[in-house]
């Protein structure tokens, strides 16, 4: 069967009169063509695996609380810090998991393990806990136990107590690990308590305080899997107090903690009608305006979580309020998702959204169309000989000067015609790159020089300042080295971004396909650096037959006489980083998809080891000014004077006043 997709579904606020829209079109024509061939149980569960959830989780909300699947979890750890701050810096690591799986108030099974975290743990944690580092010796490794975790929590609710702790340490085990993070429903049992109990009857929400509260028949130890039991008897107590409230669901439950408005529970049933597919979601105001968009692999649980206060962000929850419907658009992967968000943000600059809103606002390095062209920062260049982007004018005004320098072309401004003579007024005070008394056909020389550089045919330009800053620093002349290295680093990024960009931005048409993890593929048409079809192939479903059809609905791209040929920076530079993932296969193209021998990716680990050592720089200077001391009285204001009584008397003021003083 194949399916062909387009346009937007969406869906309307109950209570409202709007009628809903089965199609709509938003200026993101991409095709999706959906081949799909027979599909077994596990099918189901490797996609359930490969987007993050599966029938069970999909349906939670139909499932009474009675008959939903818990997974209460505990970790013991060598400390509190999950994840490091800084590259290069510690963290900590799981040393035992206890999870325990109960539904209906019945235990299902437990899962209990030391884990080696391959350090010592600290005295302090062994003291706390009474796991020491001769128990933890022989123990499994993180990436050995996660799979079974997983497995064995599939398709539940996890919950622990201070859920932000053991989920946190989980999920950075789970990338560590390069596991995929199944991203399942959580509850945490110390925001439900602080909902539901008073503070006369809980003055603590510690796990130890709240065992005691609901009479648990096991009782924390800090060990993983009796506080995990523990953990399950406080959130049976917890269940039991608000089931007389009209909560009968995970997401009523959810719904009902704190941080969640009243406005956002009356809008929960917009979610609804979203399906459990991957794809893009809009968030509409009271006057059809556009307030949020955002992708999501299973769009009705992502827009259901702005509901149910998994999102803590405010302005996320003030968006939430004022929503008054939910468009979406379904997608055949995530590169389509990814586009499609771009363009929509593009479109439409919705007020909740942060980034990506004005395509228009980068800079770029062109060279000038006149007799005399030189390197200018411009907005929009209107030929294809400019490099770049920047996000500011000031990094793109310093590369033009620097690359100025190497190719000879000129940084004044003054107009010279085509039979004028260049003799720059500046060579006194700040010597133009460009030679004296020279007429426009000598000038060309340095112009094919700074085109080649900008087209990556010739890397003689950046070859030179990098040899010069060599030079600078071997006279000691420190200061001025890195002030060059600096802006050469921004420059030669700069260069490379944009021949990688504008390689794939030439291309009339590329296929591509990525494996979906299931014997499928999901393949992509390119053209001219835009996505201009996508689609996927099932198991067993032959490939080419699909690829035939995605690229015979593929939208028909014009290229504008722009540096990217009008596609979007951040449409063509997703893309290039998604044919960059391993992977990913070329399926045809008709010239092939290169970057030029004489591009400036040759000196690309230069410029990051440059910048690498600038955040260094900066990021010292910041300790050091903090870790400054603060002036004290005496060196603000002098010596305070002491009388012959011992008593302290005037500040001891300087003997002269330039200013004079009275009497």
């Amino acid at each position: 069967m194949t399916v062909l997709s387009i346009g937007v579904a969406r869906t309307v606020s109950p209570g409202t009169d709007k009628p809903g829209r089965g199609s709509t079109s938003l200026s993101v024509a991409v095709p999706t063509v959906t081949a799909m061939g027979q599909r077994n149980t596990a099918d189901s569960e490797q996609l359930a695996l490969r987007f993050g959830f599966d029938a069970e989780d999909a349906a939670i909300d139909a499932v009474s609380l009675a008959d939903t699947t818990f997974v209460v979890v505990d970790l013991e750890t060598t400390g509190g810090r999950a994840t490091a701050k800084a590259p290069g810096e510690a963290y900590d690591t799981i040393t035992e998991i206890g999870a325990v799986k109960v539904r209906g108030g019945e235990v299902l099974g437990e899962l209990a393990t030391l884990v080696d975290p391959g350090r010592a743990i600290p005295p302090q944690i062994v003291e706390l806990t009474g796991i020491t580092t001769a128990m933890v010796r022989d123990a499994p490794h993180i990436e050995s136990v996660l799979p079974a975790f997983l497995e064995f929590s599939r398709g539940a609710v996890l919950v622990a107590h201070n859920a932000g702790f053991d989920i946190g340490f989980l999920r950075a085990a789970a990338q560590r690990a390069q596991l995929g993070w199944p991203r399942p429903p959580v509850l945490c049992t110390v925001k439900l308590a602080r909902r539901v109990l008073t503070r006369d009857e809980a003055p603590s929400v510690k796990l130890s305080a709240l065992a005691r509260l609901f009479g648990a028949s096991t009782q924390p130890t800090h060990r993983a899997l009796d506080d995990a039991r523990a953990t399950v008897d406080v959130l049976h107590g917890l269940i039991e107090r608000v089931g007389n409230q009209g909560i009968h669901t995970y997401t009523d439950l959810r719904s009902y903690l704190p941080n969640v408005t009243p406005a956002q529970r009356r809008n929960r049933g917009l979610a609804d009608g979203l399906p459990n597919r991957p794809g893009v979601y809009l968030f509409r105001g009271p006057s059809d305006e556009v307030l949020y968009v955002g992708t999501a692999v299973d769009l009705r649980r992502r827009v259901r979580q702005y509901f149910t206060g998994a999102d803590p962000r405010t302005r996320m929850k003030e968006m939430a309020s004022l929503a008054r419907t939910v468009d979406h658009v379904e997608c055949a992967h995530d590169l389509e998702a990814g586009v499609r968000e771009l363009r929509l943000l593009a479109a439409h600059a919705p007020p909740y959204n942060r980034r990506s809103k004005f395509p228009q606002r980068w800079w770029w390095v062109a060279l000038t169309d006149e007799a005399f062209p030189r390197l200018s920062a411009v907005r929009n260049p209107g030929h294809r000989t400019a490099f770049g982007p920047f996000s500011g004018r000031s990094d793109a005004v310093q590369s033009a000067a620097l690359l100025a320098r190497f190719t000879g072309v000129r940084t004044c401004t003054a107009r010279l015609g085509a039979a004028a003579t260049h003799h720059c007024p500046e060579v006194e005070l700040s010597p133009c790159p460009a030679g004296q008394d020279i007429r426009a056909d000598e000038y060309g020389a340095a112009v094919q020089r700074a085109a080649a550089m900008i087209d990556g045919t010739d890397h003689t330009a950046p070859a030179a300042a990098l040899a010069h800053i060599g030079e600078v620093a071997a006279a000691r002349r420190y200061e001025t080295a890195a002030r060059l290295r600096d802006h050469a680093a921004v420059a030669i990024e700069a260069l490379w971004r944009g021949q990688r960009l504008r390689a794939l931005a030439d291309l009339p048409e590329l296929v591509a396909a990525r494996g979906d993890g299931n014997g499928g593929w999901h393949f992509a048409v390119i053209r001219y650096g835009q996505l201009a079809g996508a689609g996927t192939a099932g198991r067993g479903v032959p490939p080419m037959p699909v690829v035939d059809a995605i690229s015979a609905a593929a939208q028909v791209i014009l290229p504008t006489a722009t540096p990217l040929g009008g596609a979007l920076v951040e449409e063509t530079a997703l893309i290039a980083r998604w044919l960059a993932t391993p992977g990913v296969r070329i399926v045809r193209t008709d010239t092939g998809y290169a970057t030029p021998i004489g591009s400036a990716g040759r000196y690309a680990q230069w410029a990051a080891t440059a910048r690498s050592a600038r955040l260094a720089a900066a990021q010292q200077q910041n300790s050091e000014l903090q870790a400054e001391p603060h002036p004290t009285r005496e060196q603000l204001f002098g010596r305070t004077g002491v009388d012959g009584l011992g008593r302290s008397g005037q500040t001891g003021l300087p003997r002269r006043h330039p200013l004079g003083v009275a009497g």
